[in-house]
């Protein structure tokens, strides 16, 4: 029974190469952030905006504990999740965890364009995202690291990361 989770900035491409992922591997797929939006019936702009940061990263970190016991499943983690809580060790004890790496100019360059979804970036200049990106990414790379398989998440090759995860997944 195999969990495999996706780990690594907002933009490096979790969510688009777990859908990938889960339909090649015929398992289900689950957007942890589109999850929360579900279950607490408001989008992640909206929890940030009314109740903080600090309350989004709780109702994330439950989920995160309701999900975890499901099998056969891709969880597309939010950017931030595996660098609260203790939910990087959780998902390492739990399943497969995987980065996306990216570097900053190619992640800034995916995110120009999605600022407005995305509330910690939301309405910055091109010259203060790549500040930002770099910034959050020095503190965020320690967590990522802490995944069991880091990959370039640029031109993804999907058959080639099925056929080296494939034995773990069985």
């Amino acid at each position: 029974m195999a969990k495999l989770f996706l780990v690594g900035y907002m933009g490096s491409g979790k969510t688009t190469a777990g859908k990938k992922l889960a339909v090649k591997l015929n398992f289900e797929f689950i957007d942890l952030d589109k999850f929360i939006e579900t279950e607490y019936q408001k989008t992640i702009p909206e929890i940030f905006k009314q109740e903080g940061e600090e309350a989004f990263r709780a109702k994330e970190n439950n989920i995160l504990k309701k999900l975890i016991v499901k099998d056969n499943i891709v969880i597309a983690c939010g950017g931030g999740t595996p660098c609260y809580y203790s939910n990087m060790e959780l998902i390492n004890n739990n399943g497969i965890s995987v980065y996306l790496k990216m570097s900053t100019d190619a992640l800034v360059n995916r995110l120009l364009n999605a600022k407005d979804k995305r509330p910690l970036i939301e309405g910055k200049s091109e010259n203060e995202l790549k500040s930002f990106v770099m910034r959050q990414l020095e503190k965020r790379e320690d967590f990522y690291n802490k995944a069991k398989y880091t990959v370039k998440a640029k031109d993804l090759d999907m058959e080639e990361l099925i056929k080296f995860l494939k034995p773990e997944l069985v």
